[in-house]
């Protein structure tokens, strides 16, 4: 089965881009915590070239049963690290989900 992919687009607060950058990067706290369920892949972050305020952060999963499976497992940690990082952004949006394609 091909990866799962989902990816959010973040708009931080001007005061909060170096925390956005420490929580949601490869060693922070959100990458840890996809790190503890079986069939996470990657996380990349990536910062607009034109308007540094704009994140897009790409996760990357085996498969969206092992997605849904660690929403199932880790339900209340997510949700607590997603309460503590909310003051980090003015908005924050899902762009979509992919199955990458095996052509």
């Amino acid at each position: 089965m091909p990866a799962y992919t989902y990816l959010w687009e973040f708009i931080v607060e001007p005061q909060h881009v170096d925390e956005f950058e420490r929580q949601y990067g490869p060693q922070g706290p959100w990458v840890e915590l996809f790190r503890q369920a079986p069939g996470y892949l990657q996380t990349l972050l990536l910062r607009d070239s034109t308007d540094s305020r704009r994140f897009v952060t790409i996760d990357r999963w085996e498969s969206p049963e092992a997605y849904r499976r660690f929403r199932s497992a880790f339900s209340a940690q997510y949700t607590d690290l997603d309460r503590r990082c909310e003051r980090l952004t003015v908005r924050e949006t899902l762009l979509g989900n992919f199955d990458e394609t095996t052509v």
